[in-house]
């Protein structure tokens, strides 16, 4: 039988629980949640951070955590238009925030919005002229604009500002070998593998200036110590694909192709590469469907006019 004697007691508690709660301030409701978003971004769950932000926000729409924060969560699963808009709304309730902006200029970047990512980046050399991530912004930009110069001015001044950042290496040694300054790009390589010998980006870019100077075989070492660093990147299985088609190794080589397409299937350079595969084996018909748009589209991507004036001869 229950004790009455317990029952005042229980209810005491729960009385003084509600006023607990009933007491608290918007900041501290607001806060919880976005506390609770936070914990599962760490827990890898961003759709439910987001349901978290979104409550904080409904206590207080200008919520300037709340919005990066979900802005941030919408990135994790792709949704860049999400992402921009909750940058955006951030922005707006906080004019400065100089983070918001370079994330809206990446996800602008993400997106194929170039000049709008240029805007960013403006912003950021102007009002946080101290900080590389707008001039690392803008190398990003010019890059994707084929302004080769002009990327390579940003990421240098970016490595400036902060010399011991592997990543920035790694973007202005990428604009040399685009310029086919393969020497110089290896030597950034070497000071950025100094910095941080774990950056896989390094082994990657590295194997492709061995293929350059058709060492394919040391090329085919750096990309898959690349591999071993981040096993989740499609480029890094594409290009070991296409360097063990140059070592004869052709089933293999079209198999990690077939693996980068399956991880993401907008990858050109696969499409590219299964062309000089069909090329390899004498496959006309195929060789010609997969290079034949690139060709007209990119004839500019290396080894695409070669391949396919050679599929053609077939």
């Amino acid at each position: 039988m229950m004790n009455r004697k317990n029952r005042p007691i229980k209810w005491l508690s729960i009385i003084l629980v509600l006023l607990v709660f009933s007491c608290d301030s918007l900041e501290d409701k607001k806060g919880r949640f976005l506390l609770k978003g936070n914990e599962k971004m760490d827990e890898n769950d961003p759709k439910t951070a987001i349901e978290f932000y979104q409550e904080a926000l409904d206590l207080d729409s200008s919520y300037v955590d709340a919005w990066y924060n979900k802005a941030i969560a919408h990135l994790q699963i792709n949704q860049l238009e999400e992402a921009i808009a909750g940058f955006g709304q951030a922005i707006r309730y906080n004019p400065s925030y100089s983070e918001a902006y370079f994330q809206r200029g990446l996800a602008y970047l993400d997106n194929g919005e170039f000049y709008k990512a240029r805007e960013e980046a403006n912003w950021l050399t102007k009002n946080d002229s101290e900080n590389w991530k707008g001039f690392f912004l803008a190398g990003l930009v010019f890059e994707k604009l084929q302004d080769f110069p002009n990327s390579l001015e940003a990421f240098s001044k970016a490595v400036e500002l902060d010399p011991e950042n592997s990543d920035l290496l790694v973007n202005q040694a990428t604009i040399y070998y685009y310029q086919k300054d393969l020497e110089k790009a290896a030597e950034i390589l070497e000071t950025a593998e100094e910095i941080n010998p774990f950056e896989a980006n390094i082994y990657n870019l590295r194997s492709m200036l061995q293929f350059e100077e058709e060492k394919y075989q040391e090329a085919l070492e750096s990309v898959e110590k690349a591999i071993t660093l981040n096993n989740r990147q499609p480029y890094y299985y594409n290009n070991k694909g296409l360097y063990l088609l140059f070592l004869g190794q052709l089933e293999e080589g079209l198999d990690l192709i077939n693996q980068s397409i399956r991880m993401d299937e907008s990858n050109l350079y696969a499409q590219r590469n299964k062309g000089i595969y069909y090329v390899m084996i004498g496959d006309k018909l195929s060789a010609v469907q997969f290079l034949q748009e690139l060709y007209r589209d990119y004839p500019d991507m290396e080894l695409v006019s070669e391949y396919y004036q050679k599929a053609q001869a077939l």
